[in-house]
């Protein structure tokens, strides 16, 4: 593909990174990324994807903005209260940039329909924006069952984490969390509040980890657990291990299937987007 002028310009600050170049920037260009979630991690998430000219990005949420949500999400704005966010996210995204491709998604990800998203667009990496643990786990089950790339990420209160499973190589989610907890067990942000700013931390580096997988980078977290304390400014890195007797990615699955957890910690109709 050629580039243009104008994308010559708008890429510039990339193109002049060796490790990206236009060969880079054309893979990004030829990228497909699918989030999951448009809440306070898919916000942030989509919005530099979208900025470094990644040429297909799938949005999938069936909720719609609240004037709860606009201290964080920062896709959306007042003006968009009411509406269905993957609307709102694909309206700032095409603004931002008419380079890339918004698809978008207005249903709940279930075991009957994640297959099928995925596939939808042939999505080279998934990122998992929300704020739901039985979601969480289908997603891992999918992306392992699918042979996809995903990056997990979580914020509550003044904390967050992330890490990055790429088939083969590394644990996935079920390896380090197994199960998702029992209902109640642990409270949403809607329970237990969230600074604002933590999705743009988490979501940002959810959207780091995706552009260096695009771009054939090395220093991904796969294996990683990295945490972040906002009260104390700390960062950690944690070594995860594969678990032989995994369920899901193990040497004997016993979950070839997909299901539907019990909702449990947040309810699939009013919190799945997280934050």
């Amino acid at each position: 593909m050629a580039f243009t002028d104008a994308q010559l310009e708008r890429y510039s600050r990339h193109i002049i990174l060796k490790e990206v170049g236009v060969k880079g920037q054309k893979k990004l260009m030829e990228g497909r990324v699918l989030i999951i979630g448009a809440g306070g991690l898919g916000a942030p998430a989509a919005m530099y994807l979208a900025a470094a000219g990644v040429g297909t990005i799938g949005i999938a949420d069936a909720d719609v903005v609240d004037l709860s949500n606009l201290q964080r999400q920062i896709i959306h704005a007042t003006k968009d209260i009411g509406k269905p966010k993957v609307q709102s996210a694909k309206e700032t995204m095409q603004e931002m940039n008419r380079d890339v491709e918004v698809v978008s998604y207005h249903e709940w990800i279930n075991a009957s329909n994640i297959t099928d998203i995925i596939n939808d667009k042939n999505y080279d990496v998934i990122i998992d924006g929300t704020d739901n643990f039985p979601v969480k786990f289908l997603i891992n089950d999918a992306c392992v069952m699918l042979k996809k790339p995903f990056v997990h990420a979580g914020i509550i209160r003044f904390r967050g984490q992330l890490l990055t499973y790429i088939p083969g190589k590394g644990p996935c989610y079920r390896c380090v969390f197994q199960n998702p907890p029992p209902p109640d067990a642990v409270p949403t942000c809607r329970q237990a509040g969230v600074l604002g700013v933590m999705g743009g931390v988490i979501g940002t580096l959810q959207a780091t980890e995706a552009l260096k997988y695009l771009l054939g980078l090395s220093g991904l977290l796969n294996g990683f657990l990295l945490t972040y304390d906002a009260l104390t400014m700390e960062f950690r890195k944690v070594k995860l291990a594969v678990n032989p007797r995994c369920p899901v990615c193990g040497s004997a699955p016993s979950i070839t299937t997909l299901i539907d957890y019990e909702q449990g910690v947040c309810d699939l109709r009013s919190d799945h987007s997280a934050g």
